[in-house]
């Protein structure tokens, strides 16, 4: 039993040889209207015989008609293939509810249309809401950035691991890649901790706070390679100079003979060399960031170093008053900047500090480049 009754038949018929805008427009909606009704249950015969008209007088048809047959067929599951595939290569106009959304359209067919269309093609089919990843692979291949930038904001695009590295490599150079790369959910822990060394300082945190990332691990891993990232190393000054109190710091700590009692001592006896050469050595930090941490005002460096090395909080309230005397100008200890440091102490818990601890025992190459990261952050913020 046929679904189109003869006389409906005769109705295409004469629609089709009707050539006013009017007629093409109700051919168009008769034919999509029997599609949607009918669906699987069309016989061969009907089928044939609204593909053969569809696929004679399509390309005759006004640029509205066809971008309303485009729009009628987009969301049809049987539409004709022939015909859909004519749509999705016309005008960027007329192919857009096609590419967005036809599931008619099959791998081949989009790789296609990537590679011989537009790039207004080539953004709507990076829009679909399923994108394999072999489309996926032609769109990175087209080498557009918009292209590409579109197909990473698409959380259904789904993206192969070979071309997830590339990109992540491109991001290098192509900030626009950056965010969109960052938010996926595909993104890899080991691409995301890749990503750190280059990316502005407020992606830098998000990655961090969204990936299963030890920021203490991060460090290690981005510090191997800030060397040949960023270029020749940079040099203290200060801590080329080895004079007789870093000499004795570091044969005491060869020794195993430095301890929290021999620094209170070097203080009391005023040997303010000596005991900045004993605290680098203990914490392994520089010396010149060293007498920072110790004569800063505030004294919050010298809470952190302090509780890192897990310093008992009578000794650190010695060495805190006492180093107080070995920085410029006045040396008085105001009672409330004591209280205020002393609090602070109890507040820092030691594995805290010791995180803190870690990142300042960095190269100063490292910190160089984490510097330059968050500034150039920063001035993209402005």
């Amino acid at each position: 039993m046929t679904i189109i009754a003869d006389q409906d038949v005769q109705q295409l018929l004469d629609l089709a040889r009707n050539k006013s805008q009017e007629g093409r427009q109700m051919l168009v909606a008769t034919i999509s209207d029997l599609f949607e009704a009918s669906g699987e249950t069309l016989t061969e015969r009907e089928r044939a015989l609204m593909n053969d008209i569809l696929n004679k007088l399509v390309r005759d048809f006004e640029m509205k008609v066809r971008r309303e047959l485009s729009e009628r067929l987009a969301r049809r599951g049987h539409a004709p293939r022939e015909v859909v595939l004519m749509l999705a290569n016309d005008e960027i106009e007329v192919a857009r509810p096609i590419l967005l959304v036809s599931e008619v359209l099959r791998d081949e067919d989009l790789v296609e249309i990537v590679r011989h269309r537009t790039i207004q093609h080539q953004l709507a089919i990076a829009m679909r809401q399923h994108v394999s990843e072999t489309v996926s692979d032609a769109l990175v291949e087209t080498g557009n950035s918009d292209v590409i930038k579109v197909l990473l904001d698409n959380s259904n695009a789904r993206v192969s691991t070979a071309t997830m590295e590339y990109l992540v490599e491109e991001s290098r150079r192509v900030d626009t890649y950056q965010e969109p790369l960052i938010r996926r959910s595909d993104l890899s822990s080991s691409l995301a901790r890749r990503m750190c060394l280059w990316v502005g300082a407020a992606l830098r945190s998000y990655i961090l706070d969204n990936y299963e990332i030890d920021p203490t691990e991060l460090d290690d891993v981005l510090e191997e390679i800030t060397d040949a990232t960023v270029g020749e190393p940079l040099e203290d000054e200060d801590d080329l100079v080895e004079d007789s109190s870093v000499r004795l710091a570091r044969g005491l700590a060869d020794e195993g003979r430095l301890t929290v009692e021999m620094l209170i001592q070097v203080l009391r006896q005023g040997e303010i060399a000596l005991f900045e050469a004993l605290f680098s050595e203990m914490t392994k930090l520089r010396l010149r960031l060293v007498r920072r941490i110790v004569y800063e005002p505030g004294g919050e460096g010298l809470v952190i170093a302090c509780r890192a090395l897990e310093i008992e909080k009578s000794n650190f309230t010695s060495i805190f008053l006492m180093s107080r005397k070995g920085r410029p100008g006045d040396q008085r200890v105001d009672p409330e900047e004591l209280s205020r440091v002393l609090a602070l102490f109890d507040r820092v818990q030691p594995s805290a500090a010791q995180v803190v601890i870690r990142r300042w025992q960095r190269d100063p190459q490292y910190l160089y480049a984490i510097k330059r990261i968050e500034e150039t952050g920063r001035r993209k913020a402005g």
